[in-house]
């Protein structure tokens, strides 16, 4: 009888043994594949990450400009225009009046991979203890307060500033100690059309020679975005010799407009190889952002009024995007290359040309009051130039962001 119980405890020991031995295998196989799973998702992950190459706009696996857009109304938009604390009345097109907001669901999807997904709390730790400073035009204004939208709400109002000293607007992670700045250069030299405020001139002059006033502003920033495009829109400019508070020493001349866009980058480009420390600045060109100001481009009637599809002509090419001018970008900017300094472009024209449904429009804060005649017709002051948000700047911010924090 103690012989039957002693091989009972023996056996249930034993079964539980097996059970036990049976449930760490489990646990082990189970713990293997979520392993599996995981390494196999970092290295996609890694797959996708992006990689400085030789070429201007290459990168390692997939270029990111290259692409279509698709329809996402579940992940998109990324924030709430009602949310952003610091939305401009310029781009909040929903708060006055556009009832169609499908423009803010649409997702880039690069042909050879995805985008990163924007992670706020990531780029602010990657920006802890740095100056991201946007540079130039009422364009790139409208993408630096895209990306202060896509950063504001992860941070509490008590953690958060904003500065305002003339052309310079700083906002301030406070816990981070990290900026997101924008600067007003539309001509990135000094012109005559450099005040934030009053700069509607129609004897546009550029001193073409000149930087320092305004680059003293922006040295120093460990991430530089660049932009210049819109401003240079006439065929002659009239360039100064001299100075603008000595007009009678001064020398004027009319130079034609693409050799004095280049010259203007020149000066840019020399002010960055000599002051930019390109061991620890990053340093980024957007390219032109289109404008959808002719409709007969897409087979309309008027321009970006009353639009709300996008363009699906593969290649699109509106005929305000000036080809010469990005080439010229391009030239400077590989010419900077030959001298160490890498400058990647973010090509986001051929992007944003299908897009003649996310301008304001009629919907954004008149500044002025509206004549009868404007108000007859709604298409003759329409804004087919900047863009609302949320909407299409959200992926120019999506872009940068994959060079910044996964390069």
């Amino acid at each position: 009888m103690a012989a039957k119980k002693h091989q009972a405890v023996v056996l249930g020991t034993s079964w539980r043994i097996r059970s036990s031995f049976r449930s760490l295998i489990a646990f082990l196989i189970t713990a293997l594949i979520i392993t599996a799973v995981y390494l196999t998702q970092d290295s996609i992950g890694r797959v996708l990450e992006l990689d400085r190459t030789d070429g201007l706009h290459e990168l390692s696996e997939c270029n990111l400009f290259s692409g279509k857009w698709v329809f996402d109304n579940q992940s998109y938009p990324l924030y709430k225009e009602q949310q952003c604390t610091f939305m401009s009345d310029q781009l909040a097109c929903e708060k006055f009046g556009r009832k169609d907001l499908s423009y803010q669901n649409w997702r880039w999807q690069p042909h050879q991979c995805n985008l990163p997904w924007f992670n706020a709390t990531a780029l602010l730790e990657t920006l802890r203890n740095k100056r991201l400073v946007f540079v130039g035009d009422s364009l790139n204004r409208n993408q630096w307060v895209s990306m202060v939208c896509l950063v504001d709400s992860w941070i509490p109002p008590k953690l958060r500033s904003m500065h305002n000293n003339d052309s310079l607007n700083i906002f301030k992670a406070i816990e981070y100690n990290a900026t997101i700045e924008f600067y007003w250069a539309p001509l990135l030299v000094e012109s005559n059309s450099d005040d934030p405020v009053n700069h509607r001139i129609p004897d546009r002059t550029v001193r073409i020679k000149a930087i320092e006033k305004h680059a003293r502003h922006w040295t120093g920033g460990d991430i530089l975005v660049f932009d210049s495009y819109l401003w240079w829109r006439r065929p002659r400019m009239k360039v100064l010799w001299g100075s603008f508070e000595s007009p009678d020493d001064a020398i004027y001349k009319e130079v034609e407009m693409l050799r004095v866009y280049e010259m203007a980058l020149r000066t840019w480009s020399d002010w960055v190889e000599v002051h930019v420390d390109k061991t620890k600045t990053q340093l980024f060109f957007v390219s032109m952002s289109p404008t959808h100001e002719r409709a007969k481009d897409w087979g309309g009637d008027e321009n970006c009024y009353k639009e709300t599809g996008k363009i699906s002509e593969e290649g699109y090419w509106g005929s305000d995007s000036d080809p010469k001018m990005m080439r010229v970008v391009e030239m400077v900017l590989e010419d900077l290359k030959t001298r160490g300094l890498n400058v990647q472009m973010l090509n986001i024209t051929q992007l944003s040309e299908y897009r003649k449904d996310g301008h304001p429009s009629i919907y954004r804060k008149q500044w002025e009051p509206l004549t009868k005649e404007q108000i007859e017709n709604p298409s003759s002051y329409a804004d087919c130039i900047h863009w609302c948000l949320p909407g299409l700047p959200d992926v120019w911010n999506e872009l940068l962001y994959a060079y910044i924090v996964h390069q």
